[in-house]
């Protein structure tokens, strides 16, 4: 699939009907996904836009690594949706199956953030875990904006 729009050496966003799809690249599973939700995020707004200012910290676990991978990005979402904030770093850890992570961001400020999406929701739709060609792990799906 040809990457358009915004992108990175790691991440890129992708068209999809009205979705957006999220890719994100990394030495280890951990830091696909934290570049995953990057991109998810530059989806709403520039990433330089947002202090990392107030850190939240969030869990998932799953019966395998592409469920989880949905459940974290679901996690992320669930975050900027009840807590009215944006993130723009993340540090996290997988071990068997289990994600501890730690989301840093702000509050959104509508006039600076000038948010152009909101997610509702990572789906099953394109979803992958799995390392590529050059031996890099690649986490990718399609989220419901």
């Amino acid at each position: 699939m040809e990457s358009v729009g915004r992108e990175n050496e790691d991440f890129v966003l992708f068209p999809h009907d009205a979705d957006v799809g999220v890719r994100g690249y990394g030495r280890v599973p951990a830091e696909a996904f934290a570049n995953a939700a990057r991109a998810m995020t530059a989806a709403i707004t520039p990433l330089g836009r947002i202090a990392p200012s107030e850190a939240v910290e969030v869990s998932c676990s799953a019966p395998d690594m592409e469920v989880l991978f949905v459940d974290w990005l679901n996690a992320v979402i669930f975050e900027m949706a009840t807590r009215r904030m944006l993130f723009s770093a993340f540090d996290l850890s997988i071990e068997d199956a289990e994600l501890r992570g730690t989301l840093s961001g702000e509050a959104v400020d509508v006039r600076r953030h000038a948010p152009s999406v909101e997610p509702k929701g990572a789906t099953f739709t394109g979803l992958s875990v799995k390392r590529d060609s050059d031996g890099r792990w690649v986490a990718e799906c399609i989220v419901d904006v």
